[in-house]
């Protein structure tokens, strides 16, 4: 085979292998907690109200129910992540738990992806937590909810870092905030 036709077929190999790999979101974050209190902060309800949101139910067990309500007033439905639920566990190294996009891309909230957290040692009192999201569609709101979780995760894990740093998040001036909106829009009725 000739050396440029060789090439040709790699290339197109190459190509195609890529094009073939799942669209997908990573973050990470090291936390100055060990490895139980990193587990605890995503397999308990006290420990997501720590960092990830104001509310939760929380079952740490396959099919397990893991409910995030970051608006604990808004509607059944339209509370957050509302009927998700834990996939796999295997402690203190891995989870997994399915998820959907907000209530303001209704396409895609009634379809799921997946979430899956590893936690590592990084020494005797740190963790390190790696987050990967899978299970993405082409196009339209697909498009708008992944450019929203590549944010919005790097805000999470930001918060489970002060959480370890600072203290449990205050969700107060969040309720207030919900609340007002809510009176706002009540009276433009």
């Amino acid at each position: 085979m000739k050396t440029g036709l060789l090439a040709a077929v790699i290339a197109v190999g190459v190509m195609s292998t890529a094009s073939a790999a799942e669209r997908s979101i990573d973050k990470e974050v090291v936390i100055a907690a060990g490895v139980d209190q990193a587990w605890d902060a995503w397999t308990t309800r006290e420990g997501i109200v720590g960092f990830f949101a104001p509310e939760a139910r929380i079952e740490a067990r396959p099919g397990g129910v893991f409910a995030i309500h970051f608006d604990p007033t808004a509607p059944d439905g339209l509370k957050g992540a509302d009927d998700m639920n834990f996939l796999a566990l295997q402690p203190k190294k891995m989870l997994s738990f399915t998820w959907n996009a907000p209530p303001h891309l209704p396409q895609a909230r009634a379809q799921r992806t997946v979430v899956i957290v590893r936690f590592a040692p990084d020494g005797e009192t740190r963790t390190r937590v790696s987050l990967h999201h899978t299970g993405w569609g082409d196009g339209g709101e697909w498009d708008q909810a992944y450019a929203y979780f590549e944010r919005a995760w790097g805000f999470v894990l930001g918060n489970l870092k002060k959480r370890f740093d600072e203290g449990p998040i205050d969700w107060s001036g969040w309720m207030a905030q919900l609340r007002q909106a809510r009176e706002q829009a009540a009276q433009k009725k």
